[in-house]
């Protein structure tokens, strides 16, 4: 049974932390962050020889990276894990498939020592290729296992040229394997084919993309995503929809993660007490080539398969994770009773994502659900009326006000025309 108890988690959750859906037993509940693992940090910085164009604020792209990354050092958090892999920064010849296999760590993930990291950056210097691809895998590896929040920060002026090893596969990848870490990454150049690739990436792991021009915009946005490493996560629970109502898992507030398969249902459960609101939402996503033109929808029902509120979004193909949500309050009891009407709610999350030819159906596509229980408005019964719900008092007021101004307006009328007669 739902306790009244405080909100676990928002809907915009890290996308890193989906899982395989392994089978976890019905009515598990989502972990707190225990602060066991220290938050990690791995920046990940191009090294290939266009970092050597002077176009940031009158210096060469690798001296402002460098300037970047040494007040990025200063103010890292003393509780942050954080290391440097470069790639592109050693292997200066034409053969591509050896420059393909250039990403080294420069400094590994661990407790800072500022002076030791600084240095290391100072013997950079813009060399070769710019294989991304190798270089997430090689720094997905470098932040090694444990439930503490993983972050990898790309910062790069030019596309992988690396390929077929495409960077976005890879990430999307990495976000498959369930281990919590999220891909930011940030361009130094204003160009579209690298805001794609960059954007992809970041997105397939639930991260963000954002384009600096000027050393200051770097070192502010390098800075705000090593402290938001440092903030307490929630690490999803891996739960098992059913195919019906009748067999689904029971979830409380919390997040939880699934995969559902293409055109699969999948079906949850939430006990609800009167006088609390349901607040859930629902993200799948797209880890692999599908079709445009999808869609997700979320369902409430009772057992007895009676819909009460729906929540549903489209998307055309040019996201990676499409979002719901819906609330139901449920009303207060009437009678005197004193015992907890407790009332059974499904959850039924549908998909309508195709794959393309060719393309893997297993497993199936990413699910995050997030569901918090929460003490309900004042007045729940009416929350739906009419669409109004706490807007009735205001209605009525209007009606009052436009009844006395009608009586008035009319009064002076009559009067004004009594006037004119007589005149």
């Amino acid at each position: 049974m739902i306790r009244r108890k405080r909100p676990v988690a928002g809907a915009c959750v890290l996308l890193a932390a989906l899982t395989a859906g392994l089978a976890f037993p019905a009515g598990a509940a989502a972990d707190e962050p225990t602060g066991r693992n220290a938050p990690k940090v791995n920046l990940l910085l191009d090294v290939s020889g266009s970092m050597r164009a002077k176009d940031i604020d009158g210096q060469s792209r690798m001296a402002a990276a460098k300037q970047a990354f040494n007040e990025v050092l200063d103010a890292t958090p003393e509780e942050v894990e954080l290391g440097i892999r470069t790639l592109g920064a050693d292997y200066a010849g034409d053969d591509r498939k050896e420059g393909c296999k250039d990403t080294a760590q420069l400094y590994p993930v661990g407790p800072l020592n500022r002076t030791e990291a600084k240095t290391a950056v100072a013997t950079l210097v813009p060399t070769g290729w710019t294989p991304i691809g190798p270089a997430l895998l090689k720094a997905a590896d470098d932040l090694g296992d444990g439930d503490g929040s993983k972050r990898i920060v790309l910062i790069s002026d030019g596309e992988d040229t690396c390929a077929p090893l495409d960077p976005c596969e890879v990430a999307r990848e990495i976000a498959a394997k369930g281990i919590g870490l999220t891909i930011d990454t940030l361009g130094l150049v204003p160009n579209a084919k690298l805001s794609r690739q960059l954007s992809c990436i970041a997105e397939a792991t639930g991260g963000t993309y954002a384009s600096v021009e000027h050393q200051d915009e770097l070192t502010d946005r390098v800075n705000e995503l090593v402290d938001r490493a440092a903030e307490p996560v929630v690490t999803p629970v891996a739960v098992r929809g059913a195919d019906s109502c009748a067999k689904a898992p029971t979830v409380e507030s919390g997040l939880y993660t699934d995969r559902e398969e293409f055109g699969q249902q999948r079906w949850y459960r939430v006990e609800l007490l009167a006088g609390q609101e349901l607040r859930t939402s629902v993200s799948v996503a797209a880890d692999r080539a599908v079709r445009p033109d999808y869609g997700v929808l979320l369902r409430a029902l009772t057992v007895h398969g009676r819909e009460i509120v729906r929540g549903e979004a489209a998307g055309n193909g040019r996201t990676d994770v499409l979002s719901t949500g819906l609330r139901y309050p449920k009303p207060e009891r009437d009678d005197d009773s004193g015992k907890p009407a407790a009332d059974v709610v499904c959850l039924a999350v549908t998909h309508s994502f195709s794959a393309g030819s060719g393309v893997k159906t297993t497993p199936g596509l990413p699910l995050e659900l997030t569901v918090d229980v929460v003490d309900g408005p004042d007045g729940a019964s009416d929350v739906a009326s009419f669409g109004l719900g706490r807007g009735w008092w205001l209605l009525g007021a209007l009606v009052v006000t436009g009844f006395v101004a009608g009586l008035l307006w009319g009064w002076l009328s009559r009067w004004r025309f009594a006037v004119w007669r007589t005149h």
